[in-house]
């Protein structure tokens, strides 16, 4: 799988652009806003778009879903069900955090632990991870060894609890069940910031490694 990290938004949110090198297949990941840039990026890589994928419903992983999808076409697949109040909300997120008003949305497919997507000929796994909202999801790809991550966990930290209906414990446990227990060289693309791997996470994360742990 290649991937390519767009930042977008004032909160400076990875948008990540995955496509599959064989097919030229590919889907954008949390496009939260700046369209253009996103269309842009698209073109500069030869890639066709399949599908909209979203991690969670906070507005700067999804306010330019609609646009998106729309431009190319395509289906809007997750995030677990559990965030479709964030969904319904999306006027009350966007004088929250103040962008420009957003409209809410329903997206085609809702996604649940162990489901897979395709994108061209890759296979993503979805790993439900509740805590920083309780409809979050991962997305592993295998082959290339890729965990696509959102707001669950961060190099040197996680995602915050503080919003409805987080919840601190529940992802420390995600991230322990879900992720850490992921190959150790498994590269992970978090929704702010660097890259990081679950190696690395697992032996010097302060909020979850290891030797936190006993």
């Amino acid at each position: 799988m290649n991937i390519r990290v767009i930042p977008v938004t004032p909160f400076a949110q990875n948008c990540s652009l995955i496509w599959d090198p064989d097919t030229m297949k590919g889907a954008l990941v949390d496009p939260g806003g700046d369209s253009s840039k996103l269309y842009d990026a698209v073109t500069q890589n030869g890639v066709t778009i399949e599908k909209v994928i979203l991690t969670h419903g906070h507005l700067d992983h999804v306010g330019a879903t609609t646009e998106v999808a729309s431009h190319y076409n395509v289906p809007v697949i997750g995030p677990h069900t559990g965030d479709k109040f964030w969904l319904d909300g999306l006027p009350m997120q966007s004088q929250m955090f103040g962008f420009p008003p957003a409209t809410p949305f329903a997206p085609d497919q809702w996604l649940n632990d162990n489901d897979t997507i395709t994108v061209g000929n890759l296979t993503l796994e979805v790993l439900h991870c509740p805590g920083h909202t309780p409809g979050h999801v991962a997305l592993v790809e295998r082959t290339t060894n890729t965990v696509i991550v959102g707001d669950i966990l961060f190099a040197g930290s996680i995602g915050r609890t503080d919003f409805p209906q987080g919840n601190h414990q529940q992802l420390i446990d995600s991230i322990r069940s879900k992720l850490l227990t992921l190959p150790d060289e498994m590269k992970v693309y978090p929704g702010h910031g660097p890259t990081s791997t679950i190696g690395h996470e697992r032996k010097t994360n302060p909020f979850v490694a290891d030797s936190k742990f006993g």
